[in-house]
């Protein structure tokens, strides 16, 4: 009798002991993201948004639904659309209006940014010209290319300067037609990308005190195709470019190591000795194309949390 009185005991010790506690081995269950400013995802050069996305582009994820797990860690993420090619400036604007309704609607007084690619630099201005900067904690940005890409210079010295023009109209329509339009142009996009317009645009464009600026980013160990079937074509061009313009071998495949560098550098992610490295479009899971060979939902949380820790 003694005993089946102790096991009743337990029993009903169990059942008083509280259900979240049980699950969480006793520990918080508190997500690890509350708590942080919400996130903001400024995407690159040809790149969507999920949210107000238009054209037939949309049916896929730029983030490769990395804006969705996210949120599952306990963060408010807004993941814009701006034109898909056009300037650095232009963008900015958009992205300022696009943030600024949001917040309001909302009632956020401050946001994290996060932009891969282009989407580092139209932010960048937006916090330093446009007058956000009171509205930003931290711009951390991803394989941005803050002193060029060769890939641009490359592009646009080799298209003659007679034909650029109609270059522009035509990737224009098509552009349009993929995005569902826009004001595209894709000569400003390309100028905004070059080694000269990014010095000229660094000048333009300080850092402004209150926001704390990190960055992450990645390269490509071995040329291959077979990983990278579009990046590890343009790795060694870009890499025969960068060495030419003084920004070193190493690249992602569209951007030099030493360019993607502004404000604190956090390096990037983490992978097995199998993989080649993580190229520029791996790098952000753009089109899922990162999952396969890294941990994009650590490294996406890993870039949350040092956000968050530095608000």
């Amino acid at each position: 009798m003694k005993k089946l009185a102790l096991q009743l005991a337990c029993i009903a010790a169990l059942c008083a002991f509280p259900v979240g506690l049980m699950a969480s081995g006793g520990g918080s269950s508190q997500k690890p993201l509350a708590g942080s400013y919400p996130i903001v995802l400024s995407h690159g050069l040809f790149g969507w948004g999920d949210s107000d996305s238009g054209g037939i582009i949309s049916i896929v994820e730029y983030w490769g639904g990395m804006d969705d797990y996210l949120r599952s860690e306990g963060v408010a993420v807004y993941a814009p659309t701006k034109t898909a090619t056009q300037s650095n400036e232009y963008r900015a604007q958009e992205l300022k209006n696009k943030i600024n309704y949001w917040m309001a609607a909302n009632g956020y007084s401050k946001v994290h940014i996060l932009g891969h690619s282009q989407g580092g630099l139209d932010s960048r201005y937006m916090v330093s010209n446009l007058g956000m900067s009171s509205k930003i904690s931290s711009l951390t940005t991803l394989n941005t290319p803050h002193r060029g890409s060769p890939i641009a210079d490359i592009t646009n010295a080799v298209i003659p300067d007679w034909l650029k023009p109609s270059v522009g109209a035509v990737l224009g329509v098509v552009t349009k037609i993929i995005y569902g339009g826009g004001q595209q142009d894709a000569l400003a996009a390309l100028a905004s990308l070059t080694k000269n317009g990014l010095t000229v645009f660094n000048n333009n464009t300080p850092n402004k005190s209150g926001v704390k600026y990190f960055s992450y980013g990645s390269h490509i160990t071995v040329t291959d195709v077979i990983q990278h079937p579009l990046m590890g074509i343009l790795h060694p061009i870009c890499g025969l470019g960068g060495t030419f313009n003084g920004q070193g071998f190493t690249n992602d495949g569209l951007v030099p190591e030493s360019s993607q560098k502004w404000g604190t550098w956090k390096g990037g992610p983490s992978y097995n000795f199998y993989v080649t490295g993580v190229d520029h479009l791996q790098a952000s899971n753009t089109l899922y194309s990162g999952q396969t060979w890294y941990d994009v939902e650590a490294y996406y949380l890993k870039m949350a949390q040092n956000a968050k820790n530095n608000q």
